[in-house]
Parts: structure tokens; C-alpha cells; sequence
């Protein structure tokens, strides 16, 4: 299994998330809530990304993030 990968683009104000290897991206899809799906060949969801993400002035110096396994 494939590390989850989280990037934050502050300056594109995206946030995107992959669950496998990017390289695998095939095709991309709109949900139209300001997030595209990002899928392999077989369809399969592998990422996403978030548009017009905005983290407060506040974390200027890194993200806050909880990772959480269940």
C-alpha cells in the first residue's frame, strides 16, 4: 500500500491528496464542488484536490495536521 501524500500549493491555493502513485493518473473529474477527483485507468479514485484552500495567517509555519489510524 502506497503512503498517503498530502501537498499544499499556497500560492495556486490547492490542496491535493494522494492514496496511490500519482503516476498512475489517467483521468481527472469534476464533482463540481471545487473538487476533482483524480483516477487511475481503471476508474479507480487514487487522489483528489481541493481548490481555493486558504489556511489561516497562523500556520505560516507549517500546517496543522492530525493523523488518526484506525
Amino acid at each position: 500500500m502506497e503512503k498517503i501524500r498530502v501537498f499544499y500549493d499556497k500560492e495556486g491555493q490547492t490542496l491535493t491528496v494522494w492514496f496511490d502513485d500519482p503516476s498512475k493518473e489517467h483521468i481527472t473529474e469534476e464533482t463540481g464542488d471545487e473538487v476533482i477527483l483524480i483516477k487511475d485507468k481503471a476508474g479507480r479514485v487514487i487522489g483528489f484536490e481541493r481548490l481555493n484552500v486558504v489556511f489561516p495567517a497562523e500556520s505560516e509555519g507549517g500546517i496543522p495536521l492530525e493523523a488518526i489510524t484506525v
